[in-house]
């Protein structure tokens, strides 16, 4: 019982034998002269002990024959109910709301494909999705990157499987065009992510490790987030990127990040990690999308002429500078500013710190190479710079590279 003194002896305390004064006897005291009967004989006992047994057994069997009886007598005489109709949905009853989570990923889902390829180093896979009904698919370069001919199956949300064949890709831009043979194909509509703003709602649909057709939720964590991917300089991606919380993992790479409307407004590329081990890397809420401006420009690019352009001012920057802004030098000995350039006919030189573009700081190298590289060739951007003691403003138009 709850509260009760607790039975038995105490904690630690060993177990003792009874005392000789117990007061239990040791022995049954002989009954006193003329007291009563004498001793019983054993079958005198047997009869007593079979007699008791069977009142014992008898009360026990009344006991259950007259519960029976009690409940039978207790229970209520059978009633009967009137006829209902239950409620049945009425129709639409289960449509969701246009912005529902639900119904733009019912939407979305039709579009999104798996892409599995094979390559010398063995099997991966990644995400994309339908771009143009003529069976144009919009992924990552870094998905398809190694695949030969013949080597990558895209997999509809039908389970129809088809090979992909790559149009074009981009390692800049991380970004590449397959073709696929089928007809009736529905693009999603691509939005505008430059309207994009932090704490839009976005929904993330593609297959995160090989779970095809996964949808996730979250919001923009934040917009013009410089990201580089890629360890050696020849190898790099640079993406002026919408960052999201929105579950992102291995797998999700190429597919699309929507609005509440349904559109792309951006390319789920990377994801970052502790540490940047890419061994555990995994959901943690930084994830990166391309922007749709930028991917849907460069895939145009990709399905017209089989390449992408990049803007650049043709201008070395210093790695190792720690001050504010970013600094033009080049410690190769090489020209920090190439000779007739758009850095060098905006009248920059080595030396100059830029402070930033069109009025946004930039604090390290690759912030300035990824806004650089998110504009169009032929575009004009206004530098802050600082000279000596003085800071100035230089308008530079852009070149295409080569």
């Amino acid at each position: 019982m709850r509260g009760g003194a607790p039975v038995g002896p105490r904690p630690g305390e060993p177990l003792r034998e009874a005392p000789s004064d117990a007061p239990w006897p040791a022995s049954l005291p002989e009954p006193a002269p003329g007291a009563g009967p004498g001793p019983r004989t054993r079958a005198g006992v047997a009869k007593g002990i079979a007699v008791g047994t069977g009142l014992l057994a008898l009360s026990v069997l009344g006991g259950v024959v007259g519960g029976a009886l009690q409940d039978r007598l207790d229970e209520p005489a059978p009633r009967t109910y009137p006829a209902i109709t239950l409620p049945t949905p009425v129709p639409g009853a289960m449509e969701r709301p246009a912005a529902s989570v639900a119904a733009v990923a019912a939407a979305a889902l039709p579009a999104v494909v798996d892409i599995e390829v094979e390559t010398e180093e063995g099997f991966g896979s990644g995400s994309g999705f339908v771009l143009d009904a003529r069976g144009f698919i919009l992924t990552n370069n870094h998905v398809v990157a190694g695949a030969g001919r013949g080597d990558i199956t895209v997999v509809f949300a039908d389970g129809v499987q088809v090979p992909g064949r790559i149009v074009g890709a981009d390692l800049s831009y991380d970004l590449a065009v397959l073709a696929v043979d089928r007809e009736g194909l529905v693009p999603l509509p691509v939005g505008d992510s430059e309207a994009v703003v932090v704490g839009d709602q976005v929904i993330a649909v593609g297959s995160p490790l090989g779970l095809r057709g996964t949808v996730t939720q979250g919001i923009v964590s934040a917009v013009d987030r410089p990201v580089t991917t890629g360890s050696a300089q020849d190898q790099q991606s640079f993406i002026n990127a919408i960052q999201t919380d929105a579950a992102i993992n291995p797998g999700n790479s190429g597919g699309p990040l929507l609005n509440a409307r349904g559109e792309v407004i951006g390319v789920n590329s990377a994801i970052a990690a502790p540490g940047g081990a890419e061994s555990i890397a995994g959901n943690i809420g930084l994830g990166f999308a391309i922007p749709s401006v930028q991917a849907q420009r460069t895939a145009q690019q990709l399905i017209t002429d089989g390449r992408a352009v990049h803007p650049v001012i043709r201008a070395s920057l210093d790695l190792m500078w720690r001050g504010e802004g970013v600094r033009i030098g080049d410690g190769s000995g090489n020209p920090a500013v190439v000779p007739g350039g758009p850095a060098d006919r905006a009248g920059l030189r080595e030396g100059d710190v830029v402070l930033s573009v069109d009025g946004r700081p930039v604090t390290a190298p690759e912030e300035l190479i990824v806004d650089i590289r998110s504009r169009e060739v032929g575009e004009e951007v206004v530098l802050r710079v600082r000279r000596g003691g003085s800071d100035f403003d230089v308008a530079v138009t852009l070149d295409a590279d080569s």
